[in-house]
Formats: structure tokens, C-alpha cells, sequence
């Protein structure tokens, strides 16, 4: 689907029609192309490096440099070597920014593949970007429905939902995480009373969706759900969604909230004599350093697990383990492993992959042409499109990944692990324990 605006042609529409006219004039300066060698392949790269996301860029930097040492002497592709240089652009946790660094990418660096990460407010602003000015792309570490549904031109309508032409994803959805949260929750005794906490954003919205996020399946399966209604991102009182918790006798809480708000909503909850037996919540908690904020109060909350040292995966570039793979950003930076690293390494697997089995790496249709067939084993499980596990109207744009349940366990030294302790939708993975009741 083209979301070019009407009467306007996109930079490759562009440069597709005055080399076919033969036009000799010169460009306006937002289309000036860069002379370059040909044997240089561009890829653009964009995530949260900085702001309130920037948990899930933590990793990106040891990534890259583990990448361009693999790639240091080029890729050999038909018989030609092409050096890879990958342009990494901070969308500094904003959307507005994540779209105009995408263009900078694209009109400036003239990219041949774009690569993006982390929440939709990073993927989406970026995908849309893409398809616009019809430069490959593909993005990871967002549910699918926010990334497919939510840039539709009429979201609430599914008959007008269309496939995209240039942009491709691959992660999980929401019905992922809504079985993996309710496996955990019923290995609990409780009331079954949920509390959500849903932001105003993609996320936010795509969870707390009457139609397609939790409301429904909650219903389907005997939980009530406590929804106080949307809160604004980075907001320092959650006192109202305490309150109606509180008064709705909530014992399981639920929701996709960032890290800083998570903090300031699980202090103020101690403070107020709020303890559910149960928190597992997205995005927030998915990382080390954002549980040991919370010192002991941190125990026994727990979260989605996209990646982890026990998922028995490899990298196709060089063969690690996902055990070798933690080890070696510890290693590195002295640092906890964090489940990004399995995804921005497997990002740049794809992109590696596409490269050598295009008719030409420089040439957008046959990028799009090898994107698109692509059937590769990687770190983070299987990528392939137009599978059954994915609605008709999304198969060709998403390949979905595996999906398990982990809670967190404080250590004698204050540090946190993550235990595995539920995999009824993904028994490849192994669990380490059982699901346990917040103290």
C-alpha cells in the first residue's frame, strides 16, 4: 500500500522519472543524490538511544560493534564485494524525532535498507517514512497489531485495512502476551480482578483496545478487568488508578507502562498499603536495571520474556549461542544481559541475509523481493512470512516470533534474575520454575 501524499512523488518515484526522461536539470537539494561507489552498501539504523525508552538501546552499541567486525572485509553478493556501513540515528524516545531522522536517512545518507527498533513509537513513525519514500524496511521489538493495525489509514475499520509494500516486521502480538500473562496469572489462586494500566500511546491503545487488546480475552476468560482509563506518559501521580484498584478489590495488575512510570506507580502503590498478588507488565520491567530500581519491592513481578540466555537459537552470522551471545555483552560492558540484545542481533542477521540473496543490494524491488521470501533460523527463533500463526491481512508483512513468561527473583547480592515459569505457548523454551505469589 502506498501512503505517498496525492501529487507528490516520493524521492525514488523521483529519481525513477527523470533518469527515464533523460532530464539533465539539476535536483532541488532535498533529492541531491551523493556520488558514491556502488560497492558500498547503506543501512540506516534507528532506536531509542536516549529519553525515557533507552532500556532497549542499552545493548546497541555492543551489537553494532560485534556486527561491524563480522562484516569488516564486506559481503560477497553475485560475484561483487560491497562494503556494509550502518548509519545509526537516536530518535530520542520521540516519535516526531524517530520520522525526521528516518528522512534524514533516506534523503540525506540515501540508505538502501532501513532497520528499526524498539515500541511503536520508534517503528511506527519510521515504517511510515519508509513506505512513503519507498525505501525497504524492517523493524522489530513492537507487538504486530500497534505496527500493522495502528498505521492503517482508518484503524477501526478492518475491511479497509491493506498490506504495505516496502515495510516488514517481525515480533509478537498482543494475543501472545495475553495468553503468556494469563498462563502466569493461573497458576495463582486469586480473584481474578485485573487492574490496567494503559498510557495514552500506540501501545497504550492497542492493549487497552476493546476490540483487539485485553478487554475481550480477560472477559472470554472469566477475568474482570479494572480499566481507570488512559494516563499520559511520564505523568508523577497515579493516585486515581490506585484508588479505583483499590476499590475494585484488584489482585492481578496488568498494563504497558515505561520504566519511569512504572517506578513512581509501584512506589506510590507501597506507599498506599497496595499489594496485588500478582504485576506482570510490559515494557517497564523487561529490564535489570529497571527492577533493582525498586530494591526489594521488585521480587516477584513479572513480564513478558521475548529473549533470554536459555532459547535455544543461534546466530546465522556466526553461529553463537543465545547463551554465548548474554555471555559476551557481559563480558563486554560488565553489564546484566537484556532481552534487546537477542533482537537488534537478529535485526542485523536479517539484514544480512536479505543482502546476499538479492538480484542487486543496492536496487529497492530487489530488496523488497528477497525481504519478503525470506525463511531464515536466527537468534531469536524462525523468520518467515505468509504463516498461519498471522492474520490473512498482516501475513505478508509479519512473521511472529515465540513468546514465554518470566518473574523476577531478587539474589542474595541485590541483583535480579529472570525465571522463566511459564512456556505453554512456545515448549521449545525451557521454564526454571514456577509462578509465585507477590509477598
Amino acid at each position: 500500500m502506498s501512503l505517498s501524499r496525492p501529487g507528490r512523488l516520493s524521492r525514488r518515484q523521483f529519481i525513477k522519472t527523470t533518469a527515464a526522461a533523460g532530464a539533465g536539470v539539476a535536483m532541488a537539494p532535498l533529492f541531491a543524490p551523493h556520488i558514491r561507489a556502488a560497492e558500498t552498501i547503506k543501512l540506516g539504523y534507528v532506536s531509542p538511544q536516549t529519553g525515557p525508552l533507552a532500556a532497549f538501546a542499552e545493548a546497541d552499541q555492543f551489537i553494532l560493534g560485534q556486527f561491524r567486525e563480522i562484516v569488516k572485509n564486506g559481503l560477497d553478493i553475485n560475484g561483487t564485494n560491497y562494503a556494509v556501513e550502518v548509519i545509526v540515528k537516536d530518535s530520542q524516545s520521540n516519535p516526531n524525532r524517530a520520522a525526521e531522522v528516518a528522512k534524514e536517512l533516506i534523503v540525506d545518507d540515501e540508505i538502501d535498507l532501513m532497520l528499526v527498533a524498539s515500541t511503536p513509537e520508534t517503528t511506527n513513525p519510521v515504517s511510515t517514512q519508509c513506505e512513503i519514500e519507498e525505501v525497504p524496511c524492517i523493524s522489530t521489538m513492537a507487538p504486530w497489531q500497534p505496527w500493522f493495525i495502528g498505521r492503517q489509514g482508518n484503524p477501526g475499520d478492518p475491511a479497509s485495512w491493506q498490506p504495505f509494500k516496502y515495510t516488514f516486521h517481525y515480533f509478537w502480538g498482543l494475543e501472545d502476551v495475553i495468553a503468556v500473562f494469563t498462563n502466569m496469572w493461573n497458576q495463582l489462586e486469586t480473584n481474578k480482578v485485573v487492574g490496567g494500566l494503559f498510557p495514552n500511546d500506540g501501545d497504550g491503545n492497542a492493549w487497552g483496545d476493546p476490540n483487539v487488546g485485553f478487554p475481550p480475552v480477560l472477559a472470554e476468560q472469566g477475568f474482570t478487568l479494572i480499566d481507570p482509563g488512559r494516563y499520559q506518559n511520564l505523568t508523577d501521580d497515579f493516585s486515581a488508578q490506585i484508588t479505583a484498584f483499590q476499590g475494585g478489590n484488584v489482585e492481578i495488575v496488568t498494563g504497558v507502562v515505561l520504566p519511569p512510570d512504572f517506578t513512581t506507580f509501584w512506589t506510590q502503590a507501597n506507599q498506599k498499603g497496595f499489594r496485588p498478588k500478582a504485576v506482570s507488565v510490559g515494557k517497564c520491567i523487561l529490564f535489570p536495571v529497571a527492577v533493582e530500581a525498586l530494591g526489594k519491592t521488585g521480587n516477584n513481578l513479572s513480564s513478558e520474556v521475548w529473549w533470554s540466555p536459555s532459547h535455544p537459537f543461534k546466530s546465522s552470522l556466526n553461529g553463537q549461542s543465545a547463551a554465548d551471545l548474554a555471555a559476551g555483552f557481559t563480558e563486554a560492558t560488565g553489564r546484566q544481559w537484556t532481552q534487546p540484545i537477542g533482537f537488534i542481533h537478529s535485526l542485523l542477521e536479517f539484514a544480512v541475509d536479505v543482502l546476499k540473496r538479492s538480484a542487486d543490494p543496492t536496487d529497492t524491488d530487489a530488496l523488497v523481493e528477497s525481504i519478503s521470501t525470506v525463511d531464515l533460523q536466527t537468534i531469536t527463533g524462525p523468520i518467515k512470512f505468509g504463516q498461519e500463526n498471522v492474520p490473512p491481512f498482516a501475513r505478508s508483512n509479519l512473521s511472529k516470533t515465540p513468546l514465554v513468561g518470566g518473574q523476577w527473583r531478587l539474589k542474595d547480592d541485590g541483583k535480579y534474575d529472570i525465571v522463566i515459569v511459564d512456556n505453554q505457548t512456545a515448549p521449545e523454551i525451557p521454564v526454571a520454575g514456577k509462578m509465585e505469589a507477590i509477598a
